[in-house]
């Protein structure tokens, strides 16, 4: 897949700082795992979709969870901000929208009419 999101080695010095020490077992590529998290996230994919570059998609789900509750992102963009970076537009969507099954399937009974709303 040619397509795919690596980050670079100057954005992962950058990175770098803002990761959680590895205890006891080393953890798999940071590199890999985090492109891979981007990559899920840009394309809004389910994680069971992800390209096997990445490594195991329920890597990719565990880290993106851990991180997200230590506070590891929020910290990442607050550090970045807070650098002396070149000055262009970042934005970031957070935006999540799922609809039930069935809102799309309503229908109206057979026989059924409006009330009259004349009076």
């Amino acid at each position: 897949m040619s397509d795919l999101f690596w980050l670079t080695d100057e954005q992962m010095e950058r990175l770098r700082p803002f990761f959680p020490k590895s205890h006891g077992k080393p953890r798999v590529d940071d590199r890999c795992v985090l492109s891979g998290i981007i990559f899920v996230n840009r394309n809004g994919m389910r994680w069971r979709d992800a390209p096997r570059e990445y490594g195991p998609h329920k890597t990719l789900y565990n880290r993106w969870k851990r991180w997200g509750d230590m506070g590891i992102f929020m910290r990442m963009m607050d550090g970045l901000s807070a650098a002396k970076a070149e000055p262009q537009t970042v934005m970031i969507d957070a935006t999540y929208l799922k609809a039930h099954r069935t809102a799309s399937g309503l229908r109206l009974k057979r026989g059924y009419r409006p009330p009259d709303r004349t009076h």
